[in-house]
């Protein structure tokens, strides 16, 4: 039988600097009386994550820049936040009512750089992605391991719109232990033919699954297991990059 779980990790506490996430994680699986298993993929969201390596700012700190200013006069911004905003971006994609869409310094194309103000305690502070999610996801991989002897994958996770639909989803802004595409190109359908654009985004799909247990708001669960995909290839230089479309194949910039 073909079987996907995902499973909730809860009793996590709200993560603080310092903390170390992959040991939190496995603290609570056990207290829990779950049992890791191999090839277990661990979910984990970017404001868990960043909370513990201290990637917290506070609005009242930032001086905004003349370029913020302006663009907070366009999207009814904090001048503030728009500059963090800025300082986590590579590029300003597209500006529009309430709306910054940029490329990160790590690569993701998100609104507002990814900074994130809900689950983050005081009114002023934000929360902006983990400075390089692959090696945050890595670094969990590789204590998750040390502790528990388990070769599992791990995906940062973070809630994304997108340009045509309606709604927000879960996608994968870091990845360890885990190739995000699963390239099925070669392969036969049902019929005999050959698939030759057949690439599964597998990462944002698992992230996404697991967003439905983790949920939002007053949920307070952070982290999920997913059992039972086991499919997928195990790699040790994982990257979100190859999720990226080159910028000479995007017909949005």
């Amino acid at each position: 039988m073909n079987t996907v779980q995902v499973i909730a990790i809860e009793g996590l506490p709200l993560s603080k600097k310092g903390d170390n996430v992959g040991q939190l994680i496995v603290n609570a699986i056990k207290k829990q009386g779950i049992q890791l298993q191999e090839r277990d993929i661990i979910v984990v969201t970017h404001v868990f994550v960043s909370k513990a390596e201290g990637n917290i700012i506070n609005l009242d700190t930032v001086i905004p820049s003349k370029r913020a200013l302006e663009i907070a006069m366009q999207t009814n911004k904090d001048p503030a936040l728009v500059e963090v905003i800025l300082q986590e971006a590579k590029e300003v994609v597209r500006v529009g009512p309430n709306s910054i869409i940029t490329e990160t310094k790590s690569g993701t194309i998100s609104a507002n750089s990814g900074v994130d103000r809900s689950n983050v305690l005081g009114e002023r502070n934000v929360v902006p992605l983990p400075k390089d999610p692959n090696k945050s996801a890595q670094n969990i991989r590789e204590e998750i391991k040390r502790l528990t002897g388990f070769s599992i994958a791990v995906i940062v996770s973070d809630t994304h719109g997108r340009p045509f639909r309606m709604g927000e989803i879960n996608v994968a802004i870091g990845v360890a232990g885990i190739k995000p595409i699963r390239d099925r190109r070669g392969e036969k359908d049902l019929f005999g033919y050959t698939l030759r654009i057949k690439q599964t985004a597998i990462a944002d799909e698992l992230a996404s699954a697991a967003e439905l247990v983790m949920g939002q708001a007053d949920e307070g669960i952070p982290a999920a297991i997913i059992r039972g995909y086991t499919v997928y290839q195990t790699v040790e230089n994982a990257s979100t990059t190859e999720l990226s479309r080159p910028k000479e194949k995007d017909l949005f910039r």
